[in-house]
């Protein structure tokens, strides 16, 4: 099969004829040094046009995607992304821009990343703002690197410990070990929140922050947010919300007003774009007053004039984070997102991503075991314990879920779950998807007990069949090269 699709190459075929170059051979000989001159053409890939447009449509169409099938990614928010936002960012006025364009010649730009700020900093409870980040991991990079700067320039040296729940992202402990803290592990109580004693039991005076994100990874509001904050506060450390789950809270109840110092948005995520094509992403990084000087240079401001500058002028700023000013095509796709849905509509959509969570939890309980039984939020997380003991592990279930041509939810996370299947259905998907999401999982349960090598051999109708994980994972082969 992979014969037959990528080995089309045949010589003498042309899909293209590509003007020569204007410059003699000899100048160009000057121009640029011989080492890095060819002696020979290229082994490209000798195709007709007919066949390239066949080739990578068909390949197109072997992808799942949010446009063809449901996508219950949890904690990753892969919900559909409108296209007028993707009309939005292809405008002549925002495509043709060029980086190095002088201030003077891209006030419509810096117009919408100001009022982009506005809206996020209204959206979280938050008044300053920075997008340049990347992405979520990103932005939680710059996001400790203010809270460093902040104790640093107190001359509080000794704030080295960064608290983290033992439900946390992944990239939360990665991320803060390596700006050089200690990460501190907390552990979640019977009903899979803070424990507050464990938490009062690791804070001091070298506590410099904890990581949280509310609701957590197990779709879980953490009920006690407000005596955590003043834990951590009256012990001198801040509070850092990891945004990725904004998606649940939008219009209910704001970052800022739970007490948190920082925070950061994964825009690609909550305001269209999700990631799950492998990027680019988005990222904001919202902050209190005592954050604000630390924010990274330029900021984008409004002038006493009423035209927009950017401000390298920041003497405690830790600095550029993002080449130019982060992925600009993503941030006019979130500011479209914003502008279409309102507040009202943040609100509708958080309802819906809650009501969509619960619905589906219900619907597959008796089949498996939840997690935890109180309401969640956008998201829950099941157990495949049930079914891993009549042989077949969570592993299986997710590769058998692609042949009813459904992507898998993340599985084996979080950690304090066994065989975990954490679920998040967005508010953009229909009761009928959910339904028969529902109805394919039921399926699955009865066939470990009718044809359990049926499961345990998934997934068989796929365009790639069972992978070697390991092999895949350590040296994939990503690149095509001439057989000869």
């Amino acid at each position: 099969m992979e014969k037959l699709i990528y080995e089309k190459s045949r010589a003498g075929r042309r899909a293209e004829i590509l003007p020569g170059t204007q410059v003699p051979s000899k100048k160009l000989g000057d121009l640029i040094p011989a080492a890095f001159l060819r002696d020979k053409p290229p082994a490209l890939p000798e195709v007709s046009e007919l066949e390239a447009v066949r080739h990578f449509v068909r390949l197109s169409q072997l992808n799942h995607s949010i446009d063809t099938g449901f996508y219950p990614l949890g904690s990753c928010t892969m919900k559909y992304n409108p296209k007028v936002n993707d009309v939005m960012a292809a405008l002549e006025g925002f495509r043709e821009l060029h980086p190095h364009q002088p201030v003077d010649q891209i006030q419509g730009a810096l117009e919408l990343l100001y009022n982009l700020q506005e809206s996020i900093a209204a959206v979280v409870g938050l008044p300053h703002v920075t997008l340049q980040p990347a992405a979520g991991a990103h932005g939680e990079m710059t996001g400790l690197l203010l809270i460093k700067a902040y104790f640093e320039a107190k001359a509080d040296h000794k704030r080295k410990k960064v608290i983290v729940p033992d439900t946390a992202h992944g990239t939360n402990p990665a991320t803060a070990a390596l700006l050089g803290f200690e990460v501190v592990e907390i552990k979640s109580n019977s009903k899979g929140l803070v424990d507050i004693d464990s938490l009062k039991s690791v804070l001091g005076d070298d506590t410099a922050a904890i990581m949280l994100t509310n609701p957590n990874t197990l779709g879980l509001f953490e009920e006690e947010i407000m005596e955590v904050q003043k834990l951590v506060h009256d012990a001198g450390g801040l509070l850092y919300y990891d945004g990725a789950n904004l998606n649940a809270i939008m219009g209910i109840v704001r970052p800022g007003d739970m007490g948190f110092d920082v925070c950061h948005l994964n825009l690609h995520k909550t305001f269209s774009t999700p990631h799950g094509g492998g990027g680019p992403g988005g990222c904001a990084v919202a902050c209190r007053d005592i954050l604000q000087p630390f924010l990274p240079k330029p900021t984008v401001e409004k002038t006493k004039e009423g035209g927009f500058t950017l401000n390298w002028d920041r003497p405690q700023s830790i600095g550029k984070v993002k080449g130019f000013y982060g992925n600009f095509g993503i941030l006019v796709r979130a500011y479209s997102y914003l502008l279409a849905h309102g507040g009202d509509g943040l609100f509708q959509v958080s309802k819906d991503a809650i009501l969509n969570a619960n619905y589906l939890k219900k619907k597959l309980s008796n089949n498996f075991v939840v997690a935890h039984h109180q309401p969640c939020m956008h998201e829950f997380v099941l157990s495949g314990v049930k079914q891993k003991e009549r042989g077949v592990p969570t592993l299986n279930i997710a590769k058998r879920l692609l042949d009813y041509g459904v992507h898998a939810p993340t599985v084996y996370f979080p950690l304090v779950v066994p065989e975990a299947m954490m679920i998040e259905p967005t508010e953009t998907e229909c009761k009928e998807t959910l339904d028969r999401f529902a109805e394919i999982m039921v399926t699955i349960d009865k066939e470990i007990d009718e044809n359990k090598e049926l499961v345990l051999s998934a997934p068989h109708n796929t365009p790639v069949g069972r992978l070697d994980e390991a092999t895949a994972a350590r040296k994939p082969n990503l690149r095509w090269k001439p057989e000869n």
